[in-house]
C-alpha cells in the first residue's frame, strides 16, 4: 500500500500511538496506518502509553476511551498537566453529550464511534493532521511575516560563495549543527536555507528565531512552549519546528540563563515546556549565526565556553561583499528587476559606470546595503550622484557585459599597482588565483 494513495501525502511522515487494551483493535489500527504512515506504535494501557510518550514525539494519539483503570478522556486529561503536544482521537462506543462535552474539555480533536470501517478512521486521522498541520502552518507564517525577512536564493558565482555553496552541499545531508559567522548583511540565514533546501527535511518547517528580537522574560515560552491557564500546553517554536531546521540567528544576544538551557536540548534533544511535568522528545537540526566574537564572549564571561563549543562543530564564514564583487553586477540587476516590479515602477539603468562605481565601493552593510540603495533609488527614480552614470545599459544587459567590467576594473587595478598581481589581489579584495584565472582566460 502506498503511503500517498488517496488519503494523500498528509499521512506520509506522521507517527501513531494506537491505545487499546484489546489486541485485536490494536493489530485492526496498525494494519490500516502501517502501510501509510511513518510510524505506528502500540500501548496496551494507558501506563504503558505514558512511558512511550516519555521517550518519543508522537503526532497523533488514537485510543478507546474504556480501559481496565481508567478511561481514555481521564488518560488525556492527566496527560495534558504533563504536556501532551499530540493531538487525539478517542474511539467509543457510546456518544452521549456528557462524554462530547468531557472529550472538548480534554482537548480531543475528533471521536470515532465503534464499531467502524477503515476509511472511516482514515479520514479521522487525515482531518485531524491536515487541522494540526494547518495550525503549524498559520503559527508559523504569522511568525515569518513579523520577523520580515527575505528568502530569496543565495546568488553569486565568485569563487568565495562557490565555496560556500560546496560545503553547504556536503553538509547537507548530516544532521550536525553549523555555526554561520560573518558581518551583518553577508547572507547567513540565505545560506541556512540553502543548506535546510538541499536536506532530506527539506520538507519539514525551516524556523529562523533572532535571539536579539525576544525578550529576556519571554524567552522560555517562546522556545520551549508553555502549560497555559486552561492546562492546554502551548507550543513553542523549537515544537513547531519538529523534523525539520532551527536557525537561531543572533545567538550571542541570548540571556545567559537560556545558554544552559539551549546547551540541555541540544545534547538530549528534548525540550521542557514551562509548567509541563514532561520533557518533550524533538526531532530537530539546529543551525546557528551570529556577527559576535564568540571566542571574545567566551573569554570574557558572557558566553558558555560548552555551548559554544557543542555550537561550532562546522563554521562558515560569510564572505564579506567587498570580497566577492564580481557578483555585484548579478546582484544588483536581480534587485532592480524585483523592486521595479513590486512598486510598479521602470527599473532603472544599470550602465557600466554605474557598475563600476557599485564594484569599486566597499560595501560596509554588504548585500543589505546594496538591496537598500537599489530600492531606495528605484522609489527615487535616481541613482545617487555617487553611484550615477550616463551609459543605457539595462539591467538584463549588464549581466551579459559582466565579463567585461570585471576585465576593464581588474585591468585598471593592476594598472595602478604597477602589474603587480598580489597587490592587486590584495585590493580587489579577492585571491591571487582569481587574478590568474581570469587574465589567463582574456589572453586565450
Amino acid at each position: 500500500m502506498s503511503k500517498t494513495d488517496d488519503y494523500g501525502g498528509t499521512l506520509a511522515g506522521a507517527s501513531i500511538l494506537v491505545i487499546d487494551d484489546e489486541p485485536g483493535m490494536r493489530n485492526f489500527l496498525s494494519k490500516i496506518l502501517g502501510p501509510r504512515v511513518a510510524r505506528v506504535e502500540e500501548a496496551a494501557s494507558p501506563a504503558e502509553a505514558t512511558e512511550k510518550l516519555d521517550s518519543a514525539h508522537f503526532d497523533l494519539v488514537i485510543l478507546d476511551n474504556i480501559m481496565p483503570g481508567s478511561t481514555g478522556l481521564d488518560w488525556v486529561a492527566e496527560q495534558r498537566l504533563k504536556g501532551l503536544f499530540a493531538d487525539v482521537i478517542l474511539i467509543t462506543a457510546y456518544a452521549d453529550l456528557e462524554t462530547a462535552i468531557a472529550a472538548l474539555r480534554a482537548g480531543v480533536s475528533d471521536f470515532v464511534l465503534k464499531p467502524f470501517r477503515a476509511n472511516q478512521i482514515l479520514g479521522a486521522v487525515v482531518r485531524t493532521l491536515d487541522r494540526k498541520y494547518l495550525r503549524r502552518e498559520n503559527t508559523l507564517l504569522r511568525y515569518a511575516l513579523r520577523a520580515d525577512k527575505a528568502h530569496g536564493p543565495l546568488l553569486g558565482k565568485s569563487e568565495p560563495i562557490s565555496e560556500v555553496r560546496g560545503m553547504l552541499a556536503k553538509l547537507a545531508p548530516l544532521t550536525t549543527p553549523v555555526l554561520f559567522t560573518g558581518a551583518s548583511g553577508t547572507g547567513k540565514e540565505l545560506a541556512a536555507r540553502h543548506l535546510h533546501r538541499l536536506s532530506d527535511r527539506a520538507e519539514k518547517p525551516f524556523v529562523a528565531v533572532n535571539c536579539a528580537a525576544i525578550a529576556p522574560d519571554h524567552f522560555a515560552q517562546e522556545l520551549f512552549g508553555v502549560v497555559t491557564d486552561d492546562d492546554r500546553l502551548k507550543p513553542g517554536l523549537f515544537m513547531l519546528a519538529d523534523g525539520g531546521i532551527l536557525f537561531l540567528d543572533e545567538v550571542a544576544q541570548m540571556p545567559e540563563q537560556m545558554q544552559a538551557a539551549l546547551l540541555r536540548v541540544l545534547e538530549d534533544q528534548r525540550v521542557h515546556p514551562v509548567g509541563a511535568e514532561r520533557e518533550i522528545p524533538l526531532n530537530l537540526r539546529f543551525l546557528f549565526a551570529t556577527n559576535a566574537e564568540l571566542e571574545k564572549a567566551v573569554e570574557e564571561g558572557w558566553f558558555r565556553a560548552d555551548l559554544y563549543h557543542r555550537m561550532n562543530v562546522v563554521r562558515i564564514e560569510m564572505p564579506p561583499l567587498r570580497d566577492r564583487s564580481e557578483d555585484i553586477v548579478e546582484l544588483a540587476a536581480l534587485f532592480m528587476e524585483q523592486f521595479s516590479i513590486a512598486l510598479g515602477t521602470k527599473a532603472l539603468e544599470l550602465d557600466q559606470e554605474t557598475l563600476l562605481k557599485l564594484r569599486r565601493y566597499d560595501w560596509p552593510g554588504n548585500v543589505r546595503e546594496l538591496k537598500n540603495l537599489i530600492e531606495r533609488s528605484v522609489i527615487l527614480g535616481a541613482f545617487p550622484k555617487e553611484f550615477a552614470g550616463g551609459g543605457a545599459v539595462t539591467g538584463a544587459q549588464a549581466i551579459d557585459n559582466l565579463d567585461l567590467v570585471v576585465q576593464r576594473h581588474m585591468l585598471h587595478v593592476l594598472d595602478l599597482c604597477d602589474g603587480n598581481r598580489a597587490e592587486a589581489a590584495r585590493r580587489l579584495g579577492v585571491s591571487r588565483k582569481t587574478i590568474d584565472r581570469k587574465m589567463a582566460a582574456w589572453i586565450n
